[in-house]
Parts: structure tokens; C-alpha cells; sequence
């Protein structure tokens, strides 16, 4: 089954350019150097018996000063089904999704707790309200310490008596040890990591994998990434990082792990997105917000 994988965002905690600052990066006018919080959309084609169609979105939107996203067209005016799965909702979320266009979500997997990954689920309300009128609420599959942050950030949403009406349609799920997830027709594989001393969650699906924030890939969790073919990897800088890797690092994963092409995510404003390219690797490159490439699901 093909499918395609959208990058939301491919920034850091703080975003680039950076609040406050005039660096080269910061102060750019390449638009690939515009980076929101990182994030990705998986979409794939239902199955046949499953393809109704509804009337076509609004044209996905672009801020001022970024990159659009590819557009989305439809000549008979109608919208092919299909399933929608996102990686990581952080602050930026609203904002992604006016720029990509999509109308509801089939499930969330959280990476972690991290302000930069979480703080957007709150932006999920819309999107829950169409979920649930035909599947019921939107999951959302979290370890057992990022479900702990969700339900004290966001308790008006998961309190069983929150006063709230208009809450997000969601529930939580948790990941358990080695047990795969299957959304519709696609399986998701959880791959434990390492963020400086916090254990994480990468996602392996089909030829494909995520894995951000990254600063330790356990042994066990190379056997999990056998056979990738698109893979996606922090690299943050240059320069080492308690809890990040650097780009020589993820070269060095991308290399052993033998993926034809590797992106590179998760990018601090010590990365210009031109010069950075130019001395990577054949086959190893730098992601940039909006990049939509295609992968083998199933």
C-alpha cells in the first residue's frame, strides 16, 4: 500500500528562526530555513469499499513567509477517501493544519511529553468533532509517562467529570512493551529510544521509520529498523547536545541502518538548510516544512 509522508515541522523546541535572534539562519530569506515544531502526516487511499467521498476542502493555506504545501487537487471537486495519521501535535499544530489542509484524523502517536510535541492536542477539537461522528474518538497512543503530562496539562479534556462540553473527542491508548498498533490498514511498530536519560518512542511503519529527539538507538531497537527504506532522524547540530544527535551521528546511524534515503529532522538554527546539504552524504539530507515524500506502507 502507498502512502505519503508530509513534514509538518522540522524544527526545534524553539522554532526557526528563533525568537530574539540575528543569525545568518535566523535571518535568512531561503524559505526552507522556516522551520515549525517537528511533527509529520502520514496519509494513504482507503480501500475501495471504504472510498466515499465528501465535498472538497478550502485550498491549504502557507504563512506568510513559508513554504506552501504541495496543493492538494481534486478535478471532480469531491475528496478520495482516505486515512490521515499524524506524529506529534506541539504548538505550531494549528497552524500545520491550515497549511496542509487535512479535515479530520485517524489517531495521534506521541514521540513524548515534550512541550514542542504535546502542547498542540488541545487543536485536535475540530478535527476530533468529524472523527468521532463516524469511528468514534480520535486515539491517541502514548507511553505511560507522556499520559501522565497529557492528563494533567490538558485534565478539562480527560477528567471523566470535566465540566467542559466542547471537549477534544479523544482517548488515550497506551503503547505497550514490543506490541505492534494497527491503524485501519496499516501497522505501526514503537521503537524505544533514548532523549538524554528519557526513554521515548520512535514509529516504525512499512518501509518507513521517525525517530526524533533521539541521542541513544539501543541495539534492540537497530533489529526494529531492519529493512527501512525511508528513514527520518533528528540531527540537531553540529556540535555535541546532552540529549540530542548530532549530524555525524545520524549520518553514521543512517549508514548502519542502510535506508536509500535518510531525512534529517528536528534542526536548530545552526543549520542553514543550503549550505548543511551540500556536505551531506548522497542519499542523506536535510527535511524542510512542507516536504511530502512517498512511502510503502504495507
Amino acid at each position: 500500500m502507498q502512502g505519503t509522508l508530509t513534514f509538518l515541522g522540522t524544527g526545534t523546541s524553539m522554532g526557526v528562526p528563533s525568537l530574539a535572534c540575528d543569525c545568518a539562519v535566523c535571518t535568512s530569506s531561503d524559505l526552507h530555513d522556516k522551520r515549525l515544531r517537528p511533527s509529520i502526516l502520514l496519509r494513504w487511499p482507503c480501500p475501495e469499499s471504504d472510498s466515499a467521498a465528501e465535498p472538497a476542502p478550502a485550498t491549504s493555506r502557507a504563512k506568510k513567509g513559508y513554504l506552501p504545501f504541495p496543493p492538494i487537487q481534486y478535478p471532480d471537486k469531491k475528496v478520495p477517501c482516505e486515512r490521515v495519521v499524524v506524529i506529534d501535535t506541539g504548538p505550531d499544530f494549528r497552524e500545520q493544519v491550515l497549511r496542509s489542509g487535512i479535515r479530520r484524523v485517524d489517531a495521534v502517536f506521541y514521540t513524548h511529553s515534550h512541550a514542542d510535541h504535546i502542547l498542540g492536542m488541545d487543536d485536535l477539537r475540530p478535527l476530533s468533532f468529524a472523527t468521532f461522528r463516524q469511528s468514534g474518538p480520535i486515539p491517541l497512543y502514548v507511553s505511560g509517562e507522556t499520559r501522565g503530562v497529557l492528563e494533567r496539562i490538558f485534565s478539562y479534556t480527560f477528567l471523566p467529570d470535566s465540566p467542559y462540553p466542547n471537549r477534544a473527542k479523544v482517548a488515550l491508548h497506551d503503547i505497550a512493551d514490543g506490541a505492534r498498533i494497527k491503524v485501519q490498514e496499516v501497522e505501526f511498530t514503537p521503537v524505544p529510544v533514548l532523549h538524554g536519560q528519557l526513554p521515548i518512542t520512535g514509529y516504525r511503519f512499512g518501509n518507513a521509520a521517525y525517530i526524533t529527539d533521539v541521542s541513544i538507538i539501543p541495539e534492540s531497537s537497530f533489529a526494529l529498523l531492519e529493512g527501512v527504506d525511508v528513514l527520518v532522524v533528528s540531527a540537531l547540530r553540529h556540535t555535541p547536545h546532552p540529549s540530542h544527535a548530532t549530524v555525524s551521528q545520524a549520518v553514521r546511524w543512517a549508514r548502519r541502518i542502510g535506508a536509500s534515503q535518510t531525512w534529517l529532522t528536528h534542526i536548530s538554527h545552526d543549520l542553514g538548510h543550503a549550505e548543511t546539504n551540500t556536505g551531506l552524504p548522497k542519499g542523506i539530507a536535510l527535511a524542510h516544512d512542507g516536504l511530502t515524500v512517498p512511502v510503502t506502507l504495507g
